[in-house]
């Protein structure tokens, strides 16, 4: 029985030391994709409440810009005597920020291993294609 016990405890020793030393969890191909994709070290970093933080403030960037492009620049802004040439290119600025956001937020959900990092890349990644296609739109009305 002592024999048993002591092995119990080498184990625990040896998987503690290599924790310790920075040895890589096992993760599936995916995850290790995303990893390398958002250029996200695989040692886990920042909290999940930090990741949380960072979700709701890309939220708000984008709806900002929601209700700025879609609302305030084509009703409110030419009711107030604003011109109406001004909403794109403030929309171009306000998408950019908005994707920068959800990059980084993507980030710290991953660098966090959040166990829900996998629900907000999707939602963060369908609202960043939004943006995109968004960003391309103005971008090429405000150029041309």
């Amino acid at each position: 029985m002592a024999g048993v016990g002591h092995c119990g405890n080498a184990s625990l020793a040896l998987v503690t030391t290599t924790e310790t030393l920075g040895a890589r969890p096992e993760m599936s191909r995916a995850d290790a994709f995303m990893m390398r994709l958002l250029r996200v070290d695989r040692r886990p970093h920042g909290t999940q409440a930090q990741a949380q933080s960072a979700f709701q403030k890309s939220i708000v960037v984008s709806s900002i810009r929601c209700l700025l492009t879609y609302i305030f620049f084509p009703f409110v802004a030419p009711a107030i005597g604003m011109a109406a040439s001004v909403g794109r290119p403030v929309g171009v600025a306000i998408g950019l920020v908005a994707m920068f956001s959800i990059v980084l937020s993507m980030r710290r959900f991953w660098g966090s291993r959040h166990p829900k990092r996998w629900h907000y890349t999707v939602l963060g990644g369908t609202v960043f294609v939004f943006l995109a296609v968004s960003f391309v739109i103005d971008l090429a009305a405000t150029i041309g």
